[in-house]
């Protein structure tokens, strides 16, 4: 177990006023559309020296607002996120790996539409420090790139001179701020006892 790793022990949410879920691609081959996803929850497990990231965000808190057909065909069509149907997208790891540079990998399993793939992502980490509040906080940033046809997100349009009015391929950005769960001496004695 590394050194780092012993810094994760105990369990992490992510502090949602202080995380985000970005997705982002081409658009009209000149543009680069970026959108945010402004419900994000997750949570980050360490135990004897194993560490465990579960996250999800619901489709429907996309950034996207206006014009509200636009935001209805990305919400709820059947070529885009379908929400009425796939209302969430989720993550859960099944290995990470932590470097004593900052730099950590992530494999797991992220699902969109229903639609589950592996996935590995690298990213950095910042170690649990003591906030002013009486708290303990730490980090994790990742970075990802999903073809999108993976997940059942088909919708596409041609350029007049050829090319994807919508490229394929999407960069995920997902900065998480977790704050550690404090345990009081009788939460402690109450799970011994179980």
């Amino acid at each position: 177990m590394s050194v780092a790793t012993q810094q994760f022990e105990g369990v992490f949410d992510a502090d949602v006023n202080h995380s985000s879920f970005e997705a982002g691609t081409r658009h009209m081959g000149v543009g680069s559309f970026r959108t945010r996803f402004e419900d994000v929850q997750a949570r980050l497990t360490g135990q004897d020296g194993a560490l465990r990231l579960e996250g999800r965000t619901k489709v429907e808190s996309i950034s996207i607002r206006n014009p509200p057909e636009f935001r209805e065909h990305v919400v709820n069509g059947a070529d885009f996120f379908d929400a009425a149907n796939f209302p969430e997208i989720a993550f859960s790891s099944s290995d990470i790996s932590l470097h004593g540079d900052g730099l950590l990998e992530l494999t797991g399993e992220l699902t969109i539409r229903g639609v589950t793939r592996e996935l590995t992502v690298p990213g950095t980490y910042r170690e649990p420090q003591d906030d002013p509040y009486g708290g303990s906080r730490a980090a994790f940033d990742l970075r990802a790139t999903i073809d999108r046809r993976d997940f059942g997100l088909n919708w596409q349009a041609q350029l007049p001179k050829g090319g994807n009015v919508l490229e394929w391929d999407v960069e995920i950005a997902v900065q998480l701020e977790f704050v550690r769960e404090v345990t009081t001496p009788a939460d402690s004695a109450a799970s011994a006892n179980h």
